[in-house]
């Protein structure tokens, strides 16, 4: 991948923490692989990248904002998740269980904790396969007990083959390559 002239890889089965200061352009670059912020300038993509498939639509962005409908329930949340992006991985109900919101299924996502509904938003990724997880700051609002299923989730998209990049200023607890932007903002 190429951002600004900074080339990195990633492949199948690595993660990258991306780190830097605030203002170093770490969400930007995650926001640009996923479709979100145009590529002013180089390129941006998989190598090999699938025939007919953008980049964007081989990707799990999960921003630093959860992007929940507060009237919705965990549950409506995923099934609407689910139908959107396609794909049969795990149904919500399960997807909540692995997060441990099961208790929580019913209830407003407007009524959830911080933390909560930051494993709600990563519950999003196990109800749709994508092999790719762009993260920004994945492990805020969580406590230790949630930064250990999270980490437990991610060595498991890794196990699959999956694709990990992370924006984070804290160890993912999973083995990882860095690519630091220090000197970029």
């Amino acid at each position: 991948m190429v951002f600004d002239s900074l080339t990195f890889e990633a492949g199948a089965g690595e993660a990258l923490a991306i780190v830097g200061p605030n203002g170093a352009g770490k969400s930007t670059l995650l926001r640009v692989i996923a479709g979100l912020l145009p590529v002013l300038a180089g390129r941006v993509g998989l190598d090999p990248m699938p025939e007919d498939t953008p980049l964007a639509e081989l990707c799990h962005y999960v921003g630093h904002r959860d992007a929940l409908k507060p009237a919705l329930t965990p549950l409506e949340q995923l099934a609407f998740w689910q139908a959107m992006l396609g794909g049969t991985a795990l149904p919500p109900d399960e997807a909540l269980a692995v997060v441990g919101l099961t208790h929580a299924a019913a209830l407003p996502s407007g009524y959830l904790s911080a933390g909560q509904r930051r494993r709600l938003a990563f519950a999003r990724l196990l109800v749709s396969h994508r092999p790719v997880w762009l993260l920004d700051e994945p492990q805020s609002a969580l406590d230790a007990a949630s930064r250990d299923r999270l980490a437990g989730l991610m060595a498991d998209h890794l196990g699959r083959g999956g694709i990990i990049l992370a924006a984070t200023h804290d160890p993912l607890g999973i083995p990882t390559r860095t690519l630091d932007l220090g000197g970029r903002g």
